[in-house]
């Protein structure tokens, strides 16, 4: 069996005064998760914090099969409890959180996602990312109104079109699974990494060779451009 190994780290940002991502690093049953406390709504980091809370109380006993069902049925039931909370504050409340979790089990991933908070893979140093924004620059990319290289500068680029507590009363999680490689580094990020330094940027930092963790590489360079935002790493290497 293929061991992982990996790194993780979350910082407040230049600018925020709070930091509303969460992070998981289960290696005892190969699950890793980013959550981002959507902007601009309620308890961000309530919302954030119950989905990896809820995931770290997951037993190691599970079969692959059994772990990638509970991570659903996990994150399925904090999106009902938060949308419960929401609606016992009444107004408009919405308390939410992306979600990006990576399951390794054997020779294979799993890749399961709500929001913006990316997966990337980094295999044979060329960098692809495995997961799509749900987001409304990427709708408008998708229609061809928008062009990609101008969707981190739309003035609605913060927009998410799908989150866990958001206004759906049943979450769907897209899915991405595939074969591992020796030496493939996978990346979890919230946006706050994402929109700060460019693909370029990532494969680089993410392909440096074994010394400073990666995650500090990736966070250092957010800093040194004042990421505006909260910013988050997970790094898993097989």
């Amino acid at each position: 069996m293929l061991m992982p190994r990996s790194w993780a780290l979350t910082d407040v940002g230049a600018v925020r005064k709070h930091n509303e991502d969460n992070m998981l690093a289960r290696p005892d049953i190969g699950l890793w998760v980013v959550a981002d406390g959507a902007g601009g709504h309620d308890s961000g980091e309530v919302a954030s914090g119950m989905i990896v809370e809820a995931l770290s109380r997951l037993p190691a006993t599970l079969g692959a099969g059994e772990l990638l069902s509970g991570i659903r049925l996990t994150v399925s039931g904090v999106h009902a409890a938060l949308r419960e909370e929401a609606a016992k504050r009444g107004g408009n409340s919405m308390i939410a959180s992306t979600f990006v979790g990576l399951m390794i089990r054997d020779k294979h991933f799993a890749c399961l996602w709500a929001g913006d908070s990316r997966a990337y893979l980094l295999r044979h140093g060329q960098l692809q990312q495995i997961t799509r924004d749900h987001s409304l620059v990427q709708e408008l990319v998708d229609a061809g109104t928008l062009r990609p290289e101008d969707a981190e500068r739309h003035p609605h680029a913060n927009v998410i079109t799908r989150a866990v507590g958001a206004d759906d009363e049943t979450l769907e999680l897209d899915k991405v699974i595939g074969q591992i490689q020796p030496g493939d580094r996978f990346l979890l990020c919230s946006d706050g990494l994402s929109k700060t330094l460019s693909e370029q940027e990532i494969q680089g930092l993410l392909g440096v060779p074994d010394g400073v963790p990666p995650t500090e590489l990736l966070i250092a360079a957010a800093l040194a451009r004042r990421v505006n935002d909260n910013v988050t790493a997970v790094v898993v290497e097989v």
